[in-house]
């Protein structure tokens, strides 16, 4: 399908602006709610258990959204549907702001949710219209954005909150998106690579019901009981749908997903370290405030405030971010490869320091930093091994798929571990005993070493010599017969 000739490009750099402001704000909506839950369950007036669904509902949403935004993007042009993500991004914002019950608020979060096209449009942008030895670094920038962006998220939650009130929480960002909305419209060129075709709407069902009975079993199994009859009803029921929707992309001639592109060596090697390092991250987002906040009466608390604790984790935010900086550099020096190991040995390291160096608040930020630095490393990594292994037809779909798979393992790592941490209680405080923190952030340095092990079976991408850069991406899919241009050692396509 030939596009219409398109109008001139505008600046990468100004591109690339406008993509960042659009990541960002969707990462800190996801991430600003979580430290301030409690305020949510008293101005809303539920209890703690319903108020949860603020967080599994937008969580919910954004697995759905993602791939089928990407799918889309790839198929009418990624420019038009990244405007269509953040223009519900912003209207979501808005239902949010103006929320005084529980169930608009939820609505107002799946809406939300739909923000979540935002990552992979982003990454197809980048790599339509940015120089090929551009691509690395403004994938791996863009890429350290959601650690970065969850942990400044927890840092100006409390702020806002105690100056301004909840609401602000949504207004600030919803004037953000709106103008970044505004701003890509103005000045991202549409794509010139398109794949035409229709989206499968029997698939995206069946995909959307295998994440909706995972991703809500794993993150209600901790409150209902993992041996709970709903808890195992929609394990099974989920197992089904996903054997189903396997077997029907595997068969349909418009896929929504390609299960051969998933089959590259380069794209599941990646989705594997992914949904591990997704595991960690999510979990350490959720405990690291919950234990700096537990009371000093437990004997190992820091009674940390919201503010407080969010400011602990501010040197992991910019560790990530300077780390996503400078990946661009690492990965043309070293490989992807050698940058995703690097990132899981990192963060593997911070989580076990944690579990033993935690009496002080400078301790926890100090080790933070080494956190920062692991997730830094291997999120540009992560995506741009995904870039590199599919054509440029498919990267928004492979590119989401890899985005909802670090949500799958977070939503996991969750809730395992917040059965880990609450299996355990003190008789006198009712507080988590401190063993089980230790257990916890221990089973996250486990997950990150197990990360830095399966990313050795990621196919090492040979650079291209003349810019010193590893390759843009293939040129068209393996099964047409023609071998991508980022040739992979050993083939690379197993």
């Amino acid at each position: 399908m030939s596009p219409d000739p398109a109008p001139p490009r505008a600046r990468y750099q100004v591109t690339y602006a406008v993509i960042a402001v659009g990541v960002i704000s969707f990462v800190l909506l996801q991430s600003m709610v979580n430290p301030v839950l409690t305020t949510l369950q008293r101005e809303l007036d539920t209890t703690q258990a319903d108020v949860a669904w603020v967080l599994t509902a937008n969580f919910l949403s954004a697995a759905v959204c993602t791939p089928i935004l990407g799918r889309l993007g790839d198929m009418v042009g990624k420019k038009r549907v990244f405007v269509g993500a953040l223009t519900a991004l912003a209207v979501g914002s808005l239902i949010a702001a103006l929320a005084t019950s529980l169930p608009v608020m939820i609505v107002a979060r799946v809406v939300q949710g739909a923000g979540g096209g935002v990552l992979p449009l982003a990454f197809g942008i980048i790599r339509d219209e940015f120089p090929p030895s551009r691509v690395p670094g403004a994938v791996g920038t863009i890429s350290s954005l959601m650690a970065v962006g969850g942990a400044i998220g927890t840092v100006v939650a409390g702020p806002i909150v105690d100056g301004l009130g909840y609401h602000w929480l949504f207004w600030l960002p919803m004037i953000v998106v709106s103008l970044a909305a505004v701003g890509a419209h103005l000045v991202i060129p549409e794509s010139r690579s398109r794949t035409g075709g229709s989206i499968n709407l029997v698939a995206a069902l069946l995909l959307s019901g295998w994440l909706v009975c995972l991703l809500l079993s794993v993150t209600q199994a901790p409150k209902w009981g993992w041996g709970s009859p709903v808890v195992v009803a929609m394990l099974a029921g989920g197992a089904v749908l996903l054997v189903a929707w396997v077997t029907l992309e595997s068969r349909a001639r418009q896929p929504l997903i390609d299960m051969r592109m998933m089959r590259i060596r380069g794209v599941w090697t990646a989705n594997l370290v992914g949904l591990l390092f997704g595991a960690a991250m999510y979990a350490g987002f959720a405990f690291i405030p919950q234990f700096l906040q537990t009371p000093e009466v437990s004997g190992y608390g820091l009674g940390a405030s919201i503010t407080v604790s969010g400011l602990v984790l501010l040197p992991q935010a910019a560790a990530s971010f300077l780390t996503g900086l400078a990946s661009g550099r690492l990965v043309a020096r070293f490989g992807s490869k050698a940058v995703l190991i690097a990132g899981g040995v990192f963060g593997s390291s911070g989580f076990g320091l944690l579990a033993v160096a935690n009496g002080s608040l400078v301790e926890v930020a100090l080790i933070g930093m080494l956190v920062g630095v692991g997730f830094g490393l291997a999120f540009s990594a992560m995506a741009n091994l995904v870039v590199a292994a599919v054509p440029s037809s498919q990267t928004g779909v492979a590119s989401g798929m890899n985005a909802n798979i670090r949500t799958i393992g977070g939503a996991i790592g969750t809730a395992l571990l917040a059965s880990v941490v609450t299996a355990d209680l003190q008789r006198a405080t009712g507080l988590p005993a401190e063993s089980s923190y230790t257990t916890a952030f221990l089973l996250a340095a486990g997950g990150l070493l197990l990360a830095a092990l399966a990313g050795l079976l990621v196919p090492a991408v040979r650079r291209d010599p003349r810019t010193s850069e590893e390759p843009e991406a293939p040129l068209r899919h393996p099964q047409a017969g023609v071998v991508p241009a980022a040739t992979l050692v050993g083939d690379g396509r197993e």
